[in-house]
């Protein structure tokens, strides 16, 4: 089991959420099947690559507009994104003229 903890400081964590179910298994998921931002985050941080479409802006910040508890410590993508937050993996080739 994959756990993700918010905590503040040195305080034991304050919220647990298990990753485990949405790493890696592409899109199986979306902002609306999850109560709290920090879940959401936590399925981010755990696969940045986000097939589930999680940060759609790319600012690596998933799901903002859900209830706390809240995560907003940024996930590094180190990829560009599509206008849909969607990750392009394959360099923008420019056209032939």
């Amino acid at each position: 089991m994959i756990t993700l903890t918010a905590c503040a400081g040195n305080e034991p964590p304050e919220h647990t959420f298990d990753v485990a179910p949405y790493r890696h298994k592409g899109h199986v998921v979306d902002c609306e099947a999850f109560k709290a931002q920090a879940d959401a985050q936590a399925v981010l941080r755990a696969d940045g690559l986000d097939p589930n479409g999680l940060d759609r802006d790319g600012d690596g910040i998933a799901c903002p507009n859900l209830p706390g508890p809240t995560d907003k410590k940024r996930v590094h993508r180190d990829f560009m994104t599509d206008v849909d937050g969607a990750p392009i993996i394959e360099p923008i080739k420019p056209s032939p003229t």
